[in-house]
């Protein structure tokens, strides 16, 4: 009989396993702290600013129109300029690109902050800071692949998703008070501030790496380029399959678009309605973010993949359960399971990235990028249409039943595009 070397299995009692990147790991990494510190910053800055924002137009306007439409100005540029924008992360360096972005909303969220600025051009403004947000996270999305390898690209995701949703749990409540303390144009400018900060951190922490070379050797047009990434992601079964999986989230959060007639259904008190619209809002996001600790943390990368389509299906099903018309602590619990399904999305995130060339994932982000903002924002409009004939409940329910329906049809779509990418992501034992 053959010697074995010590600690290995032989023949055919070998096994295969998959290890698991840990949140330590990541964060031991410089280049993923100087991005997750300039995200938090970011994040920060602009949770200030969509407060001090609303604030100032409703002072100088006294228009809920005109709050709310200005609010809208954050969903139009990337769903118009994202998938032309989000090129220039391919064509440039990418942290470049994030460097550059940051220093030029700095300097336009400066301009916010002038008081006497005519409010015409702040909306100009406004609109040029969210449209730069496109080439800015499409060139995040494409560096952290090249940050963080393997199973390290979930962990850090699921770090990054889980700020996203604590920041919005808690932002909006912290913002109104620094804002009511400072003002609303000194709000602005520590909103530049961020920016500014950000930029710096970015250039001390992350290396620098040339741009991306293009796949035929020549840099293409920004409209070419364009076109190829949407043939790119559509013309391909799996990413096509990834992308709807994306975009089933216009289902799953249309219940926070209207969180305010829904608590206005379970109390009559005006400060009690205040009160149950901050929890119901803050439900999904603290769903998701239990969810993306448990299934970033305890799901092998394979198990992650083959239960992506259960996930989705979890995303969508609790929400049926609001036809019921159930107390809050009920509703709470059902929107809370609903977010913890959407965690799905780490796998699916993970899957694109491997599916897509190194060289193009900046278009391809940022085509996916522009599609859930434009899904999110039609799903809370056709919701808020519809909550005013039909009611809330159903309006969720109804929400549920359909996105859980798309989820059922994705799934199984999935179960047969997904064994390639399995493949890829076991890795046996040494």
């Amino acid at each position: 009989m053959a010697a074995t070397r010590p600690g290995r299995l032989p023949g055919r009692h070998r096994r295969s396993a998959e290890r698991q990147a840990t949140y330590s790991e990541v964060f031991a990494i410089g280049e993923f702290r100087a991005l997750w510190v300039g995200q938090c910053l970011s994040l920060l800055g602009d949770q200030l600013a969509q407060v001090a924002l609303a604030l100032l137009v409703f002072e100088r306007t006294r228009s809920p129109f005109a709050t709310a439409a200005v609010y809208a100005l954050t969903y139009l540029p990337p769903i118009l300029g994202g998938p032309l924008l989000a090129g220039l992360a391919d064509r440039y360096a990418r942290r470049q690109v994030m460097i550059v972005c940051d220093v030029v909303r700095a300097l336009l969220v400066g301009l916010m902050a002038v008081p006497s600025m005519p409010f015409p051009v702040l909306c100009a403004l406004v609109f040029c800071v969210v449209l730069l947000s496109s080439p800015f996270t499409a060139a995040r999305a494409a560096l952290l692949p090249e940050i963080l390898e393997g199973d390290r690209y979930v962990a850090g995701s699921a770090l990054q998703n889980m700020t996203n949703q604590a920041v919005q749990m808690l932002g909006f409540a912290a913002g109104a008070g620094v804002i009511a303390t400072i003002g609303a144009h000194h709000g602005l400018a520590l909103d530049a501030v961020t920016f500014l900060a950000s930029a710096l951190i970015l250039t001390i922490g992350v290396l620098r790496r040339p741009a991306p070379y293009p796949e035929n050797g020549i840099h293409a047009s920004i409209w070419s380029m364009t076109k190829s990434g949407a043939r790119l992601v559509f013309g391909d079964k799996r990413l096509r399959t990834l992308v709807m999986f994306a975009w089933l989230c216009g289902f799953y959060v249309l219940p926070e678009g209207i969180a305010v007639p829904y608590a206005a259904t379970l109390s009559d008190d005006p400060r009690t309605i205040t009160l149950i619209t901050g929890l119901l809002m803050a439900a999904m996001p603290t769903g998701t973010v239990l969810g993306a600790f448990a299934f970033s943390r305890f799901v092998t990368p394979s198990g992650r993949l083959r239960t992506m389509g259960w996930m989705a299906m979890l995303s969508c099903a609790p929400l049926m359960g609001c036809v019921l018309r159930p107390p809050l602590a009920i509703v709470l619990a059902l929107w809370i399971l609903a977010g913890m399904g959407g965690a799905y999305q780490l796998a699916a995130n993970a899957a694109f990235v491997q599916c897509v060339p190194a060289s193009r994932r900046g278009q391809a982000f940022g085509l996916v990028q522009s599609g859930l903002l434009a899904v999110q924002g039609i799903g809370i409009l056709v919701g808020g249409a519809a909550a005013q004939a039909l009611g809330p409940e159903p309006v969720v329910a109804l929400a549920g039943a359909a996105g859980l329906s798309v989820a059922v049809m994705l799934a199984m779509l999935w179960t047969g595009s997904r064994t390639e990418i399995i493949t890829r992501v076991r890795t046996p034992v040494a």
